[in-house]
C-alpha cells in the first residue's frame, strides 16, 4: 500500500465518522434541548420553593412594620403620662426609623413599587408628626401632639396604613 492510498482512506473514515456524529447530533438535538429546558425548570422551581417562604415572611414583616409605624399604635406604645412633645416627638422619630432600618432589606423581596409605597408611608408619617408639633405652641404637651396627630388622621378620607396593607395583600396574591 503506498501512503497516498493510506491518506485517502484515513480521510474517508474521518468524513464518514464526522458524516455519523453529526447525523446523531442532529436525531438527538431536540432530546438534548428538552433535556437542558428540563434542569432549567427544575432548577426554577428549586428556587421558587427556596424564595416563596422568604418573599411571604418579607410580605408578613412589612405588614406589620406598617401597623406599627401607623400613628394610633405608636401612640398608644410611646405615651407616658406627663411626657414632654419633644421627647414624645424624638420618640416617635426614633422608633419610626428604627424599624424601617429593621425591614429594609425586606424591599429585596417585594415588588418595587410596594416597597416605595412603604418606604413613602415612612416618610410621609416623619413629615405629618413633624407638621404637628410646627403646629401647636411651644408649651404643649404630649397628649396635645397625640390629639392632633389623630385628629390629622382621622380627617383623611382613607387611611394610607390600610391602603398600604392592601397593596401588601395584593403582592401576596400575585405570588399564587
Amino acid at each position: 500500500m503506498n501512503t497516498q492510498q493510506i491518506l485517502i482512506d484515513v480521510v474517508i473514515l474521518f468524513a464518514g465518522l464526522f458524516a455519523a456524529l453529526m447525523a446523531v447530533y442532529y436525531i438527538l438535538k431536540s432530546d438534548i434541548q428538552r433535556f437542558f429546558d428540563l434542569k432549567n425548570i427544575e432548577l426554577n422551581k428549586e428556587s421558587r420553593a427556596h424564595i416563596l417562604p422568604l418573599r411571604l415572611q418579607a410580605h408578613e414583616r412589612l405588614i406589620i412594620f406598617i401597623d406599627r409605624i401607623n400613628p394610633a399604635n405608636l401612640l398608644v406604645r410611646l405615651h407616658q403620662q406627663g411626657i414632654s412633645i419633644a421627647v414624645l416627638q424624638a420618640g416617635i422619630l426614633n422608633e419610626l426609623r428604627s424599624e424601617y432600618q429593621h425591614n429594609i432589606t425586606q424591599q429585596l423581596y417585594v415588588d418595587s413599587v410596594t416597597w416605595n409605597v412603604v418606604r413613602k408611608l415612612k416618610d410621609d408619617t416623619i413629615a405629618m408628626i413633624n407638621n404637628a408639633v410646627q403646629g401647636l405652641p411651644a408649651d404643649a404637651n404630649g397628649i396635645e401632639l397625640s390629639k392632633a396627630i389623630l385628629q390629622h388622621m382621622a380627617s383623611i378620607n382613607e387611611n394610607p396604613y390600610d391602603l398600604t396593607i392592601e397593596l401588601i395583600k395584593k403582592d401576596i396574591h400575585r405570588l399564587f
